[in-house]
């Protein structure tokens, strides 16, 4: 049962996180923000890998081919996912653009079902059909009107964390090694390779960004320090649990971005969102008990 703290630590880090990134945004673009959320997670990811070793010595990782496409393809999905969300917050309020992309729950389900796998209960599928029922009303869409740039957005963004979730179960299975050293090892690797990617990318394209980062330190560590400590927390639980009920559990991030938006950052939700945000605590207890 350690996968259930450690969800709720990297919900809880999560939801400040996306609430510096949407103050960040309204200074720096998509990609400044997104880097924001890497640059400063390496160093810290290296040494939570130093305290683990120190504290309870292992052996040292033997990566291989498919160890490095988990890799790979983790990183750059949850570039993609980061910016999508990020574009997300300039389009709804903070706590439903960041509510649409918990799709990432019911997707992982459906992908780890089919690629990789793996089983749900009865129960903890009810909890995440309800957890989509959820999206669906945190997401303000409608029958006869819907907000299909908003809807499509979300979608993406939850499709790519869906595939991030899962690779970087697959990445902690393949290496092997005791827990939670494997899932550090992962964390920093995907870190390291964002951040390097981000950082190229900037230096050739958009140069005045970096800058802009430079000057607003920070909100900028504050963006890396919630993300690396809530990455510590996802990666951990998915390397004990299936991602699809970590990420089901992980919704009550909503219901701290809503204290968040509604005591800091003074944004009101309508009856629907409350109805969605009920619907995400049952969804949590279901997969809980499932």
């Amino acid at each position: 049962m350690l996968w259930i703290p450690f969800t709720l630590l990297a919900a809880f880090m999560q939801a400040w996180r996306n609430a510096f990134q949407k103050q960040l945004s309204k200074e720096v673009n998509v990609a400044g923000v997104t880097l924001a959320r890497f640059i400063w997670a390496s160093p810290l990811a290296v040494l939570y890998l130093w305290a683990l070793y120190h504290w309870q010595p292992a052996a040292l990782p033997q990566f291989n081919g498919h160890f490095a496409a988990f890799i790979i393809g983790a990183a750059l999905a949850q570039i993609l996912a980061t910016a999508l969300m990020v574009k997300l917050f300039m389009l709804r309020n903070y706590a439903i653009g960041a509510g649409l992309a918990k799709s990432e729950a019911v997707l992982a389900a459906v992908l780890g079902v089919l690629l990789f796998s793996e089983t749900l209960t009865p129960l903890a599928w009810l909890g995440v059909a309800l957890g989509g029922g959820a999206v669906f009303l945190l997401s303000g869409a409608s029958l006869r009107q819907l907000s299909w740039p908003v809807m499509l957005m979300g979608l993406g963004s939850g499709l790519a964390f869906a595939l991030t979730s899962l690779w970087v179960r697959q990445a902690s299975l393949v290496l092997g090694l005791p827990f939670p050293h494997g899932a550090a090892w992962v964390l920093l690797l995907v870190i390291l390779l964002q951040t390097l990617l981000l950082l190229l990318w900037l230096a050739l394209k958009d140069q005045p960004t970096l800058v802009a980062l430079w000057q607003r330190p920070k909100l900028t560590l504050l963006v890396s320090v919630c993300s690396c400590i809530g990455s510590i927390g996802w990666f951990t639980a998915m390397s004990l649990e299936s991602v699809a009920l970590v990420k089901t559990l992980g919704q009550v991030e909503v219901l701290f971005m809503l204290l968040i938006s509604a005591f800091i950052l003074k944004e009101k939700l309508v009856r629907n969102d409350h109805l969605g945000l009920a619907l995400l605590v049952v969804a949590a207890i279901c997969v809980m008990w499932a």
